[in-house]
């Protein structure tokens, strides 16, 4: 279920971005009633309670090991910074713990088929960024906290992050034609992370980063022509309800989900993740 705040976020969100998405379409044909927009809105509901248990305790568990590794000079250093630096250094952080955790889910098989429930959306909008595996979300989120409660860094810097993350991930998403001109380089938008949803081969595995592109130029992953993408999604069978998305990476089949012309050229691919020796499931997004 959702708690008062969680509703009171949903209330907000769709408040700014409804309108927003009519007043400055990236698509204007497409409504805002598209194809399973109720399924996502489902996600959006119910999925909170059962990721933040899944965050408290694995972060819980893994804070256990990282106050024995940590020196406590170095937290004590982080804590007497004003809350301004540290929230800038938390940005950056977890960013970095995001980028290299969804790299990952694009690079290992078997967390691919977590990760291609949230790719299989074929039309984007605020509502496409709640369309994300339990498991997903819990381990890539846990990514980004855990290097922040580890170090130390302030109930209000991390806040600050949260607020960020969770404004950026809806509007990276949303159906909007707003670009930054010279800031897309520090600034996620739709122009960059619509790419990173692009069924085009020249789009699979970019554009990792959650909030900061430059991560992905640093990482040789940044992909960002002036054009938008014209396809989204994956071409694996994916199932478009709520109960069946939930068991789909558990009961996939592990033969290449591309087209069979496809799937040589994809399978020749290492996702980005050079130096790892995995057979890499082959899909029509990345």
């Amino acid at each position: 279920m959702f708690d008062l705040i969680d509703f009171k976020a949903v209330l907000i969100i769709a408040l700014i971005f409804i309108p927003l998405e009519q007043i400055l379409p990236l698509r204007g044909e497409q409504s805002a009633t598209r194809r399973h927009w109720l399924n996502d809105l489902f996600y959006l509901l119910f999925n909170g309670i059962v990721i933040k248990a899944g965050i408290v305790l694995v972060v819980g568990v893994a804070m256990l090991l990282a106050q024995r590794i940590v020196p406590e000079a170095l937290t004590a250093a982080v804590q007497s910074q004003p809350v301004w630096l540290q929230a800038i250094e938390a940005l950056l952080i977890a960013d970095i713990g995001f980028y290299l955790a969804h790299r990952a889910f694009h690079a290992v098989p078997f967390l691919w088929r977590f990760h291609a429930i949230h790719h299989s959306i074929e039309e984007m909008d605020w509502l496409a960024a709640h369309r994300v595996h339990p498991v997903d979300q819990i381990l890539t989120k846990s990514a980004s906290f855990l290097p922040l409660f580890a170090l130390g860094f302030s109930a209000e810097a991390v806040l600050i992050y949260v607020l960020i993350y969770h404004w950026q991930s809806v509007f990276i998403h949303s159906n909007t034609r707003i670009r930054f001109g010279p800031l897309k380089w520090l600034i996620a938008s739709p122009q960059f992370h619509h790419w990173h949803h692009a069924n085009e081969r020249e789009a699979y595995d970019k554009n990792f980063a959650g909030q900061l592109p430059f991560l992905d130029l640093i990482g040789g992953t940044l992909f960002m022509p002036p054009r938008m993408p014209e396809k989204y999604g994956v071409d694996e069978p994916v199932p478009q309800l709520y109960h069946q998305q939930l068991v789909y990476p558990l009961v996939a089949a592990a033969a290449p989900a591309a087209p069979l012309a496809e799937a040589p050229a994809a399978a020749s691919r290492n996702n980005g993740m050079e130096g790892l020796s995995l057979s890499e499931p082959t899909r029509g997004s990345s």
